[in-house]
């Protein structure tokens, strides 16, 4: 395992993640990752520690998944999916580029989640 540092934009957000140091990530489709180019990190939740901006985020609430975004920049760096409500999915985009080692990209149907959430199973182990 290894320690990431990353952030949103502007620095008022910053968090530290323990992941392999070799990376499977995720691109999905569904509207909102597809717009704004989230790569999904998911981790278990004790594995992510925000360290630096508790109250410097916005909730989007979609009734299932927990969007957090910088109130300063409007940046996603992490968020609660429903995929996997015990676990943080971190924008890999958000890490600091000189911790990122090996990372591999794995497309995700998003558009049709709920169905292919399956394909998602032990990312978070």
């Amino acid at each position: 395992m290894v320690t990431y540092k990353g952030g949103c934009h502007c620095g008022a957000i910053r968090f530290e993640v323990d992941a392999p140091s070799s990376l499977s990530v995720q691109r999905r489709d569904c509207s909102i990752c597809k717009m704004t180019g989230y790569l999904h990190l998911i981790v278990p939740r004790e594995n992510f520690r925000l360290t630096h901006g508790e109250h410097a985020y916005n909730t989007f609430n979609t009734g299932a998944a927990k969007h957090h975004f910088c109130r300063r920049c409007g940046v996603k760096s992490f968020y609660e999916p429903s995929s996997h409500p015990d676990s943080i999915s971190v924008n890999v985009n958000c890490i600091d580029a000189d911790t990122l080692g090996e990372m591999s990209i794995e497309p995700f149907d998003g558009q049709t989640c709920e169905q292919n959430v399956a394909e998602l199973s032990g990312l978070s182990d």
